[in-house]
């Protein structure tokens, strides 16, 4: 009986001892201290028995890792995380997000289309693998996948903000600036002002381009892409250093350093 009772506490023991880390973990990731969150993370791996529990873990370390700039890092904590739970639609949207980022586009469809077959309905896959066909020039396809989201949710803000993407990629500035106009009438989101201030940047509009990514940034100021599009306007107009502290910011937010490294160039010091 003594021995039963030893072990049931020791076996409660752990568990709150998990549940403590875990929240460390997620508390750290949260709050995008991404160093925290792959220190603790990398135990949480390590000690955890229940399968699904580690791919969760080993995924979460994965995006860590990736913002702090260590792809290589990431891609094999990903790999551990699918080896652990080959049935997590998570860890493939992410694999097919990371292939797409390094260039492998065969690869990043591959990993997609097998996500979506485990979640049909799963608009984050959607919306990456769309980036994908645009990437390779197959913009149709593109919009299908786009308008495959609106037909499962249609008040999805990144589908529709894709969309009008598309145009603005495509050359049609003006249907993009009408787009980014309907949706900010619907809703205003720093998502929508940081996309619309991008799309007078390429018109040329600096003046309005900086008031759409400063409005974005005072509703949200964690929005790291925000940074980014007024970095690349501070550039434009001589402001050099203002710019590189606001990339700096977007990198402090999340935002992939590696994505960066075209503009961080700019940011060097001529000796």
């Amino acid at each position: 009986m003594k021995k039963t009772l030893f072990f049931l506490t020791l076996t409660c023991s752990t568990l709150l001892l998990q549940a403590q880390d875990k929240k460390v973990a997620e508390d750290c990731f949260r709050k995008a201290d991404y160093k925290c969150a792959e220190e603790e993370y990398s135990k949480l791996v390590q000690t955890e028995k229940i399968q699904k529990f580690k791919s969760e873990y080993y995924n979460y370390l994965g995006t860590s890792q990736r913002r702090l700039g260590k792809t290589n890092s990431a891609f094999k904590s990903y790999e551990s995380a699918l080896k652990a739970d080959p049935m997590s639609a998570a860890v493939y949207a992410n694999l097919g997000s990371i292939h797409g980022q390094k260039g492998n586009k065969q690869a990043a469809l591959d990993y997609l289309n097998q996500g979506l077959k485990l979640e049909p309905e799963n608009a984050d896959m959607y919306l990456t693998r769309s980036k994908v066909y645009e990437n390779l020039g197959k913009k149709d396809l593109a919009a299908k996948d786009l308008n495959q989201i609106l037909s499962f949710a249609p008040d999805n803000i990144y589908a529709r903000t894709g969309l009008a993407n598309l145009k603005k990629n495509s050359g049609d500035l003006e249907g993009a600036l009408k787009d980014y106009n309907q949706l900010i009438s619907e809703k205003p989101e720093s998502l929508l002002y940081s996309g619309r201030g991008d799309v007078y940047f390429k018109l040329k509009k600096n003046k309005e381009a900086l008031a759409d990514v400063n409005k974005a940034i005072s509703i949200d100021p964690k929005f790291a892409p925000a940074y980014v599009n007024k970095a690349l306007i501070l550039f434009e107009t001589a402001k050099p250093k203002e710019a590189c502290a606001s990339l700096d910011k977007a990198v402090s937010l999340g935002y992939e350093k590696p994505l960066l490294m075209e503009y961080y160039s700019k940011c060097e010091i001529k000796k």
